[in-house]
């Protein structure tokens, strides 16, 4: 029971960070009908910085992540000012290939930059844990949670809770939502749709950045690859939970994690992504829109 409860714990965590890496899928999707597929290669680029504030240029560990954050933030900007705002009536297939070229442009510069050498990521919060005695009938034994599940967990409720505030109480987050609706209603009502869009992928791109260092501190090694496999199965949490929807990401993300890591520690660690991805087709075979997902019949 307690190794269960241990694996359970792990995959909670897991999934915390395909959750919020899964926010920026879902939200871009949501607001702008399209599929950021560079947001992986953001989520390496935040852990980058990171990196290099913290071991090379002795930054404290909170002003390397929000260092990452404002980084990242940027190049989202930039990164839809660029390549994704000139196709905002182009065909949806050339929006598809344009983020696979951003992404391919990502990781190639990250090569030239930092080479393909891999590194150790440095501890944010110390690599202690706690430690829980359980005496029972249920639970016998000894609990161990690390810090670094605490603080990921706890960022992840933290994230969610904020961003659910933001977009039901703010100006841009009611814009959000309205663009996200209908963009031509939206533009008529006064909306700035292009900024909103703009606004949407910064956001994103901010989150991505939390979510490397938390990938990075957990899993430390680090490489330019590092956030691709991440970034697919976070936008298969975005599509298991319902893409566009927030609670959608969360629930997605959660479930994604405790799967692969009950499939890693008891079918095999080399079929646990064929188990996730199967999973996958089962829920989108039964229910296509996602667990959160609304079905919306298109107008013609």
């Amino acid at each position: 029971m307690m190794t269960f409860l241990n694996f359970f714990i792990s995959g909670i965590s897991l999934g915390s960070i395909y959750a919020i890496i899964a926010l920026g899928y879902t939200m871009v999707y949501g607001i702008a009908k399209m599929l950021n597929f560079a947001h992986g290669d953001v989520i390496m680029v935040g852990a980058y910085v990171c990196f290099y504030a913290v071991s090379r240029f002795k930054l404290p560990p909170l002003a390397g992540v929000a260092l990452a954050m404002i980084v990242c933030t940027f190049m989202g900007i930039i990164i839809e000012r660029m390549a994704y705002k000139p196709l905002r009536q182009a065909p949806s297939l050339a929006v598809l290939i344009t983020a696979i070229g951003v992404s391919y442009f990502l990781q190639n510069t990250a090569l030239l930059l930092w080479t393909s050498s891999p590194k150790v990521f440095p501890s944010i919060i110390g690599r202690g844990a706690f430690k829980l005695e359980f005496n029972n009938f249920l639970l016998q034994g000894q609990l161990s949670v690390s810090h670094v599940i605490v603080l990921t967990i706890v960022t992840c409720i933290i994230i969610m809770l904020c961003l659910t505030w933001f977009t039901g109480n703010t100006k841009m987050g009611k814009a959000m939502r309205a663009c996200s609706e209908d963009k031509g209603a939206a533009q008529l009502m006064g909306i700035n749709v292009n900024s909103t869009i703009s606004m949407t992928f910064a956001i994103g791109s901010g989150l991505a950045a939390i979510a490397g260092v938390l990938l990075c501190s957990a899993y430390p090694t680090l490489m330019p690859t590092t956030g691709s496999l991440p970034g697919i199965k976070a936008f298969t949490a975005a599509v298991f939970g319902g893409i566009g929807s927030i609670p959608g990401a969360l629930l997605g993300g959660l479930l994604l994690g405790v799967i692969e890591i009950f499939a890693k520690a008891y079918i095999s660690s080399q079929l646990s992504d064929a188990v996730v991805f199967a999973v996958l087709i089962i829920v989108l075979l039964v229910k296509p829109a996602g667990l959160l997902g609304v079905q919306r019949p298109e107008k013609v």
